[in-house]
């Protein structure tokens, strides 16, 4: 989906602050038919502009507090399916994208430790296909994961 108009950001907004309101509800506060809106959603899931109706987690409230940043260096003959196939098959690795510069993938990580990370680093560099890993520790999330701002043109 290459552009939005005021009322898909509008109602893009409205979920995201209030997951729960419902299209009926929506309806009402944005003043338009409840099938106006179910049909801007429906056609904004479909353009893959929403991902996902699912909970929003906390790594933390799971039981998993720490969590860090490792840049990884792969054998570049096998390429990087392999080891996104690996790092599939890790509980505590949350994402994982490949990345320009000295390294090649970025990869989010939790942990119930600081132990318990040394654990999840020894099985991320378990692979073969993994050459050297870099890992930083979080100490505070200053701006958490957002998309919303981008509604505001």
């Amino acid at each position: 989906m290459s552009s939005l108009d005021d009322l898909d950001r509008r109602i893009l907004l409205l979920f995201a602050q209030e997951p729960k309101v419902g299209v009926l509800e929506a309806s009402r506060r944005l003043r338009v038919a409840r099938g106006t809106v179910q049909a801007r959603l429906d056609r904004l899931e479909d353009s893959g502009a929403i991902t996902s109706w699912a909970p929003a987690l906390d790594p933390a409230a799971l039981g998993f507090p720490v969590s860090a940043f490792a840049t990884l260096e792969i054998a570049q003959a096998g390429g990087h399916q392999p080891v996104a196939e690996h790092l599939r098959a890790i509980p505590e690795v949350l994402e994982a994208h490949t990345i320009t510069g000295a390294a090649d993938l970025m990869v989010r990580l939790v942990a119930r430790s600081n132990a318990d990370l040394q654990r999840v680093i020894d099985e991320v560099v378990s692979s073969k296909s993994v050459v050297r890993a870099s890992t930083v520790i979080v100490l505070a999330t200053e701006i958490p994961a957002r998309v919303t701002p981008l509604l505001s043109g």
